[in-house]
């Protein structure tokens, strides 16, 4: 084997389909694209979801719902994670600064409600958004104070 013969691999090298040079080619005059028609012009693009005509299957399918532009959404945070919070990191206060410095919430900006699930031992001040009925009352039977923000 030397440098002179080397040649790729059997079947590994394609040529490519020349197009438009002439009857004798067996490629020429339409060029493969056929006659007429949008797709044998130049510069010829589909519109995204283009169904060649017929009614695209997005305006077909019928709308419903509607967004509410008015929401508030909350970051819930259970009564149980308030619990393990207070005994590893002994803490008297749990506002948005601290779970968010704990990664319970994205950012002390969030809204956050303090859900029912889960028992709650210690006396905790807990400052939120928003409480729901069975959290508020769990958490002044266990003599903390749940204080809406």
């Amino acid at each position: 084997m030397e440098l002179s013969n080397l040649k790729p691999a059997a079947g590994s090298i394609k040529t490519r389909k020349r197009i438009g040079r002439g009857q004798g080619s067996g490629r020429g005059g339409t060029s493969t694209k056929g006659h007429k028609g949008a797709q044998s012009r130049a510069g010829f693009s589909t519109k995204r979801g283009f169904e060649g005509g017929q009614m695209p299957l997005k305006l077909r399918v019928p709308k419903f719902g509607f967004k509410n532009h008015n929401r508030v959404e909350y970051n819930a945070v259970n009564l149980d994670v308030l619990q393990e919070m207070a005994t590893n990191y002994k803490v008297e206060l749990v506002d948005p600064a601290f779970l968010a410095a704990h990664g319970l919430i994205g950012n002390a900006s969030k809204k956050v409600k303090i859900l029912g699930r889960g028992e709650l031992t210690v006396k905790l001040t807990v400052k939120a958004h928003a409480f729901s009925a069975s959290a508020k009352q769990i958490i002044e039977a266990a003599g903390g104070v749940a204080e809406v923000i």
